[in-house]
């Protein structure tokens, strides 16, 4: 089963295809339609991006403070 990203992205090359082929009177449309799914790509893209960036960020503070355990107390 396709993620809504994935489906996002297949219509976006058929909406680029069909921009190309299409009728001066229908283009308007297709513009809007894909404008509207480049936005909600980059959405669903920013959102991940922002999901790795926190595991990244969890990542490095939970080492910082094991690291920070095994020091000797002085």
């Amino acid at each position: 089963m396709m993620t809504r990203l994935e489906k996002l992205k297949a219509l976006e090359a058929k909406l680029r295809v069909a921009m190309d082929v299409c009728e001066s009177q229908s283009l308007a449309s297709l513009a809007r339609q894909y404008r509207e799914t480049i936005r909600e790509i980059e959405e669903i893209e920013s959102v991940d991006e922002s999901d790795e960036i926190s595991d990244i960020i969890n990542g490095l503070s939970g080492a910082d403070s094991e690291d920070r355990a095994e020091l000797p107390e002085e």
